[in-house]
């Protein structure tokens, strides 16, 4: 075995760990953000006769970027199966 081999087999393994922290991150991203856009929407909507108009204004705005939060962990989510050469679904 030489040494271009022992590197490229490093590196393989340093970016397969990237990959899997990657897919774990978007995971936990992508659950959370799903978790606030529903809270967020129940606020606004279901819900809004016991918050005050500010906090109303609040999760409004909140629906909003929780979704585009979604969008973006979503695409790592993709990136990082891609990455471990797993089905990007």
């Amino acid at each position: 075995m030489n040494t271009l081999t022992i590197n490229n087999a490093s590196r393989n393994s340093e970016l397969g760990s990237f990959f899997h922290s990657l897919l774990f991150a978007a995971n936990t991203i992508l659950g959370l953000s799903f978790a606030f856009i529903i809270v967020s929407i129940l606020i606004s909507y279901p819900y809004a006769e016991y918050f005050s108009m500010h906090a109303q204004l609040l999760a409004h705005i909140s629906t909003i970027v929780m979704a585009a939060i979604l969008k973006v962990s979503y695409v790592m989510r993709c990136v990082a199966q891609h990455g471990l050469g797993l089905e990007v679904r």
